[in-house]
């Protein structure tokens, strides 16, 4: 497992975190957010895109990753590093496998340039006025950003990179489904080896939504949380006095190995993947139906693994922390789970750290396997007060067993979502 987080780069820092109910948000500092209703982010402060982030890289592999840099933005970045962790967590760094048989398959939001990248041939094509000399910027503005501008913000580039500095030569693909890409790319990797295209996949994902450009389109069409004191408790999922997402930026990888292959190696197996399914429902006017496409996705993983939602130890939630998300998503596990939906433990690791975007899936994966193994359940921070609207079981204390397995859910505004069964490894 490896990751990119608000709370920290590592799975321990990421426990840690839970432990000690510390939160990774905090007032933003990425730009200046006067102009955005909100004022507070979940930021990875400890990532500043130095070759010491991506982990126990050394020799050539170091010197093609430094060099590499240039041509990768920030959400690039983040996701190399996570997969470079990952593939050291599972001992896999320097190779020790059949490239043929090894890939890889990336989630990633849509990518935007920095405002900054056009400034020099704005200012060129910027006459008295102040106007805009517009014919001017077709011929000599655009020569002013750099050659290779377009690789750094192509959302293929994580999964090509991570590809190319580890020799992976086998199913290599990219998925670009915003907060459900994490738990889509484990699925798809899953699917990968089960029908014997590989023996080890890197699954992971990398997002933000701290991005300027982004923050103001989630501000046009998105509920965003009011820090009102302090930014620590403005992610609120399920809480009845919730009023909306936080935006932060990380990313997550796990990799992925089919069983014969991990024992032949002396593999450390963290646990098993044994369902998964997603799904897409918009109504007629092409709105989202976030709760039908979820329970969709919860009953496909529960039939893909052929168990029943007794069986399921705990739910880690989407938990946007939005009065309209949650509401949704308490719906969805209500319909799928029956009369269990009162008793199975629901928790939301986007209480710590806010809404990563397309990487928020593959942390949360690793908090709960994280939590398996460890025999404890990490609370949801700040939940205080219950909403009727979202009658769950939801896990507010430190005392909560996380069973054997997990059920780990995910859904975009646009009503695409994601479910995956995990379990403990016997």
């Amino acid at each position: 497992m490896g990751l990119i987080s608000p709370v920290g780069d590592t799975p321990e820092l990421l426990w840690e975190a839970f432990e000690s109910r510390r939160s990774g948000v905090r007032a933003m500092t990425v730009f200046n957010p006067a102009a955005l209703p909100t004022n507070v982010a979940g930021e990875a402060t400890a990532f500043t895109g130095d070759i010491q982030n991506f982990g126990p890289v050394e020799g050539e592999q170091k010197k093609a990753i430094r060099k590499g840099l240039k041509v990768m933005c920030r959400e690039c970045q983040m996701g190399v590093a996570a997969a470079m962790r990952a593939l050291s967590a599972a001992s896999l760094l320097g190779g020790g496998f059949d490239p043929e048989r090894a890939g890889i398959v990336y989630g990633a939001d849509y990518m935007l340039s920095d405002p900054a990248e056009f400034n020099d041939g704005i200012r060129l094509c910027t006459v008295e006025g102040p106007s805009f000399d517009y014919p001017r910027w077709g011929s000599e503005g655009m020569r002013q950003l750099t050659p290779l501008w377009l690789l750094k913000y192509l959302p293929n580039m994580p999964a090509c990179h991570i590809a190319i500095y580890n020799d992976l030569r086998g199913p290599n693909n990219s998925l670009t489904h915003r907060e459900a890409a994490g738990v889509l790319a484990i699925g798809e990797a899953f699917r990968t080896i089960a029908r014997g295209s590989a023996d080890i996949m890197v699954a992971g994902a990398t997002g933000t939504r701290i991005h300027p450009m982004k923050a103001v389109h989630a501000t046009q069409i998105e509920e965003l949380a009011q820090a009102n004191g302090d930014p620590g408790k403005a992610c609120r999922p399920f809480d009845l006095a919730r009023n909306g997402q936080v935006l932060a930026e990380g990313a997550g990888a796990i990799i992925l190995e089919e069983l014969d292959t991990a024992l032949a190696r002396g593999a450390k197996i963290l646990g098993e993947i044994v369902g998964m399914s997603s799904s897409t429902v918009v109504d007629r006017r092409g709105v989202g139906r976030r709760s039908m496409a979820l329970a969709n996705a919860i009953r496909g993983a529960l039939r893909d693994a052929d168990m029943s939602p007794a069986q399921v130890g705990h739910v880690n939630a989407h938990g946007l922390g939005t009065p309209s998300c949650d509401a949704d998503e308490t719906a969805a596990i209500r319909e799928a789970f029956g009369a269990v939906a009162d008793r199975v433990p629901v928790t939301a690791a986007k209480s710590y750290f806010g809404n990563l975007g397309a990487g928020s899936g593959i942390v949360e994966v690793i908090a709960s396997l994280l939590a398996i193994q460890r025999g404890r359940l990490f609370p949801t921070l700040n939940y205080e007060t219950p909403d009727p609207a979202c009658s769950l079981s939801i896990v507010s204390d430190a005392g909560t067993t996380p069973g054997d397995s997990f059920l780990k859910v995910s859904v975009t505004p646009q009503g695409q979502a994601g479910a995956l069964l995990f379990r403990r490894f016997a």
